[in-house]
């Protein structure tokens, strides 16, 4: 029992230590850590950037002459909504992960 305890026991990063032992690479390569939740977080500030300057350029054009005010309301609520779209895309991938987490968790108890 003791040895077995010995083997979940986890350091600060919540990574077993018997994990380090197998190295980092080959934890990489077994996908035993998902690296994807960072990668979200990167993916959703270039979302946001993305959204604002799209929907900044979509007021922009609708001052212009050619433009019209629909353009104008349509950039508006573009810029209101999109952000929030993207916010909650990024979350629901994010609670997968999460999902995944409690499940190893679970597995590894």
């Amino acid at each position: 029992m003791f040895r077995r305890e010995k083997q979940n026991e986890r350091d600060k990063t919540g990574i077993r230590k018997c994990e380090k032992k197998k190295g980092i690479l080959n934890t990489f390569l077994n996908f035993d850590k998902m690296i994807t939740p960072a990668i979200i977080k990167i993916i959703f500030w270039i979302g946001l950037v993305i959204c604002v300057v799209f929907s900044l350029s979509l007021i922009l054009a609708g001052l212009t002459a050619y433009g019209g005010g629909v353009q104008v309301f349509i950039g508006i609520l573009t810029l209101i909504f999109s952000p929030i779209i993207v916010r909650v895309q990024c979350e629901l991938l994010i609670i997968v992960f999460k999902i995944h987490e409690s499940l190893v968790e679970l597995k590894n108890k």
